[in-house]
């Protein structure tokens, strides 16, 4: 299971193992070991900054004992969907057995984002919390778990882009097989990837740096944002902006039963980006024109605001000057009383 990868145009190569280790005889993959290390990050990080959002450590904690499962099944059945011919028998019945296969490969992030918002949604009307409030502070996991998971990608050399010649081209036996075998080169193409004239764009590398970006910028939005939900309204943003140029060159797109657009077939991801990232667009714009009419106090203001009134203290800050709150930094949210919010 090993694969050698360079990078010539950067003087780099790698020999890698898709195989972390091997446990009662049972292998454990690096791209588990990889996204499990990327969960446990966000929920380390998004427990230290829960406070700026009026969100405590309990509510994270349960939340995610649904969330995960949910996502774990998400993420295959999303996959499935838009691939079901891979899943088919001769006489046109899905093989069950291949579909609950892990190991074969296949899965997609877009599925764990939106079962992810669903989970969320129904969490936070049972338990009275803000939703935006809560999606805010959630963006800022999803970016660090989506950073870090592509790199669980690149130990399995896939999810790569279409041929290129720029100096950050990659390349190994098995992209020049893959390339050859579903017609992106013909044979001298192959050995031109072989030789390291020819690479493919490392597609999984520019989603990560994208994700980076993007984690820097929504903790800057966290501390100074306006209104509940212009985190979680940038991350759809940003993450569709940037899905819907890398997926474009990606060579393992899932597509939109078979339907095409302009001649061209419609990559299912990119068409689920370009939609979030207008969407998106559309109601930041209208929430910060709205916010600017009539300014509102965040969710984590409100819950000041009911402490300060339970224990008897003058009236708290709103919106316009506390959008940083240094005291919430270090003390835990107050419980919810049950109203909504």
């Amino acid at each position: 299971m090993t694969n050698v990868v360079s990078f010539p145009g950067l003087g780099l190569e790698f020999t890698l193992n898709r195989v972390a280790l091997t446990i009662l005889g049972r292998p454990i993959y690096w791209y588990g070991v990889i996204i499990a290390s990327g969960l446990l990050l966000a929920v380390f990080l998004c427990i230290r900054w829960a406070p700026r959002f009026g969100i405590n450590e309990d509510q994270i904690i349960d939340m995610m004992l649904f969330a995960v499962p949910a996502a774990l099944v998400a993420i295959r059945v999303y996959y499935v969907v838009f691939n079901l011919d891979l899943y088919r028998l001769e006489d046109g019945s899905l093989d069950w057995g291949a579909i609950f296969r892990y190991s074969d490969g296949g899965l997609a992030i877009y599925g764990a984002i939106i079962s992810s918002a669903i989970v969320l949604l129904i969490f936070c009307r049972v338990r009275k919390i803000s939703f935006l409030a809560y999606a805010d502070l959630g963006v800022h996991g999803l970016f660090i778990g989506q950073l870090i998971g592509r790199w669980g990608n690149f130990m399995n050399v896939e999810a790569f882009g279409d041929v290129t010649t720029l100096p950050w081209r990659m390349c190994s036996p098995s992209i020049a097989e893959y390339t050859l075998a579903h017609g992106y080169v013909d044979e001298a193409g192959a050995q031109a990837i072989l030789s390291g004239n020819l690479g493919v764009h490392p597609t999984f590398f520019y989603e990560s740096a994208w994700n980076l970006v993007g984690l820097i910028a929504v903790y800057w939005i966290g501390k100074k944002r306006k209104f509940d939900g212009q985190c979680f309204l940038f991350y759809f943003f940003w993450y569709g902006l940037g899905r819907a140029w890398i997926e474009g060159l990606r060579t393992d797109s899932l597509y939109f039963f078979g339907l095409e657009l302009f001649g061209a077939p419609i990559r299912t991801s990119q068409m689920f980006a370009v939609l979030t990232a207008v969407a998106a667009a559309v109601a930041m714009v209208w929430m910060w024109r709205r916010n600017l009419r009539s300014p509102s106090v965040l969710y984590v203001g409100r819950l000041a605001a009911r402490q300060k009134a339970e224990n008897g203290e003058a009236a708290p800050e709103t919106a316009d000057n506390q959008s940083e709150h240094p005291a919430d930094e270090n003390r835990k949210p107050p419980a919810d009383d049950g109203k909504e919010e």
